[in-house]
């Protein structure tokens, strides 16, 4: 009796502490591989997630541990990104090639990371040499716990709306076009969710193309998520007849206000309330089209879709809603940016408000200024640049160096200002602070509006102008409520700036979300290391399943067959051992 007592004991505590102390895990399976789709009446091959385009999506909640199984069906290697995920103290989960040995053809790899104290919109996608121009995104939703409040009511449906320019030339004929000193030119038109527009102009839009139609009924309010997955265009949003009330963005609640289109950069993501409350005389139009350039070249690159009411009592007919007209007021995009405000006072993963940080009254310890200028020729190579260096990959993942001391793999000297002298390449990186707090300058000198995405964290968006950013400048930000998120719109001839509490070790990736000059190595790392921790509580250990290459190759062993539930079932059975630990200790005490 005896021994029964005790196993009953150990197994009733450990019953306890997994019910009540852990976070749930959440599998998935991302199949990734070739299929034929004709999004723009072309026949194209684009790559499909689990046989989808675009891919599926992931639905988890706030601090869930995520399993994901990746496998690599496509002639060529693939890393999978988590746009706006944090990894908290796990860069090794990131899926850029400067933390992650890429996984080859025929192989498969499990990222295991946990979601800490994040919420809301967010996607996944392909981060090697321009396949995200030929799919492989998907959107990944964070819910909030039950215990904590949403400043708004609940939702009476969740929809996802993935708006991108689209090629009908697939990523290896972009990325020789690149190699070669070309510019990719005008995209070939807007796919929504995939698909082509739907036929509002017989001129314009030829006929057979398949469109999107969202069904809705009336009366009821939508939480839209958008994220614009696309190659470089700045896009505009907007439905016909429908106010967007902007509730969401990246991450963190935004102060709510009403607007009747919204600019949507590349890389960016946001979710709207939609109140369904018109007539429903017809369908109406959902539409995203370029914005920045000469509309009346770029007619055709324009994604439409349907709102469908479940009474409506006719087809979506006549002319689009008109996109902003500004085409003489260069501040409109830029003031309608920096109206996008936090709001202060909601709960965010946490019980606490979002505002309860008080970013403006910390001492900035480092100001980084990140200048981008129009590609140009080096080593006979078309390459785009920051502060004169296009950034070339180590051949070794950077933490994996410094773990198994490879020399030589990359260089700490990353200029903080832009250096008078030639572009060159260069394998050069930040050497960060830990827990320092710093100012970065985005200045783009470029011609096209850019993009700048921060992996491992999310940043205070405090300033915006045109023209070369000075000192002065500082009398302008917003100390108070600016919005925090991981991807912020850079005008073209302007600057933005940007706060970052350095509160998570690693080595994160600094880039344009513009495919074509991150292609062309305009990205960098932060290697923020916390010198006082032996004992991995700021950072996670090399994963045990960690690829190995470049100098590391020989460490890589030949890859067996294997799922992610076999995966997943070893880890939780070390997990359960180390559960059951202090149950045994606290009982044969």
């Amino acid at each position: 009796m005896g021994t029964f007592r005790l196993l009953y004991w150990i197994f009733f505590g450990l019953l306890m502490r997994i019910g009540f102390c852990a976070d749930p895990f959440a599998n998935f399976e991302l199949d990734y591989s070739y299929i034929t789709a004709s999004p723009l009446g072309v026949p194209q091959q684009v790559i499909a997630v689990n046989g989808k385009f675009p891919g599926p999506v992931i639905n988890v909640t706030t601090n869930y541990n995520v399993v994901v199984n990746v496998k690599n069906k496509l002639d060529e290697n693939l890393l999978v990104t988590w746009s706006g995920i944090q990894m908290r103290r796990a860069s090794w989960q990131d899926g850029v090639l400067g933390t992650n040995c890429p996984i080859p053809p025929k192989w498969n790899w499990t990222y295991q990371f946990q979601v800490k104290d994040q919420i809301g919109s967010f996607f996944y996608f392909p981060s090697l040499n321009m396949q995200r121009a030929s799919g492989g995104f998907g959107s990944l939703v964070i819910m909030n716990r039950n215990i904590i409040s949403i400043p708004f009511n609940t939702p009476d449906g969740d929809i996802v709306i993935m708006i991108g320019d689209w090629y009908t030339q697939n990523h290896t004929a972009l990325r020789k076009a690149l190699d070669s000193g070309k510019d990719l030119g005008m995209p070939d038109g807007v796919l929504i969710n995939g698909k082509g527009p739907y036929r509002y102009n017989t001129s314009l839009v030829p006929d057979g193309i398949e469109h999107e139609t969202i069904n809705v009924d009336p009366g009821k309010t939508y939480r839209i998520r958008v994220h614009n997955v696309g190659v470089s265009t700045s896009l505009n949003f907007r439905i016909q007849n429908h106010n967007l009330l902007l509730a969401e963005t990246e991450g963190y609640y935004t102060s709510q206000q009403n607007y009747t289109s919204l600019d949507i950069h590349v890389g960016q993501s946001y979710s709207f309330l939609v109140t369904m409350d018109q007539n429903a005389s017809s369908d109406y139009y959902i539409v995203a089209s370029a914005r920045f350039v000469n509309e009346t070249l770029w007619q055709r690159v324009t994604g439409v879709a349907v709102l469908h009411y479940s009474n409506s009592k006719g087809k979506a007919a006549g002319p689009l809603p008109d996109p902003p007209n500004d085409v003489y007021d260069k501040s409109y995009s830029l003031n309608q940016a920096m109206s996008i405000r936090q709001n202060i006072s909601a709960s965010g993963a946490r019980p606490n408000p979002q505002g309860s940080f008080h970013y403006g009254s910390i001492n900035v310890t480092d100001v980084y200024i990140l200048k981008s200028l129009p590609p140009v020729m080096v080593n006979g190579k078309l390459r785009a640049t920051y502060n004169g260096i296009s950034f070339v990959n180590p051949d070794t993942p950077i933490r994996l160096a410094d773990v198994y001391k490879v020399k030589g793999d990359y260089k700490l000297d990353f200029p903080n200002k832009p250096l008078n002298r030639p572009a060159i390449m260069d394998r050069s990186i930040i050497n960060a602070t830990y827990k320092g707090f710093i100012e970065i300058i985005l200045q783009n000198n470029d011609t096209i509006v850019q993009t700048f995405h921060a992996d491992g964290y999310s940043f205070f968006v405090v300033g915006m102008g045109y023209g070369d950013w000075t000192e002065n400048n500082r009398g302008s930000y917003n100390k108070w409520d600016a919005i925090s998120r991981s991807t912020v719109q850079v005008f073209a001839g302007g600057w933005t700036a940007v706060f970052v509490s350095l509160d998570n070790v690693g080595v994160w990736n600094l880039r344009t979300d513009n495919l074509d000059r991150w292609y062309l190595g305009q990205e960098t790392y932060m290697r923020i290391i916390n010198p006082e921790d032996s004992s991995n509580k700021t950072e996670l250990p090399v994963p045990d399943n960690a690829l190995f290459c470049g100098a590391l190759s020989h460490m890589q062993k030949p890859q067996k067959a294997s799922s992610a539930t076999t995966l997943h079932v070893r880890r939780l059975q070390l997990y359960l051992l180390l559960a059951i630990i202090p149950t045994l200790f606290s009982i044969l005490r």
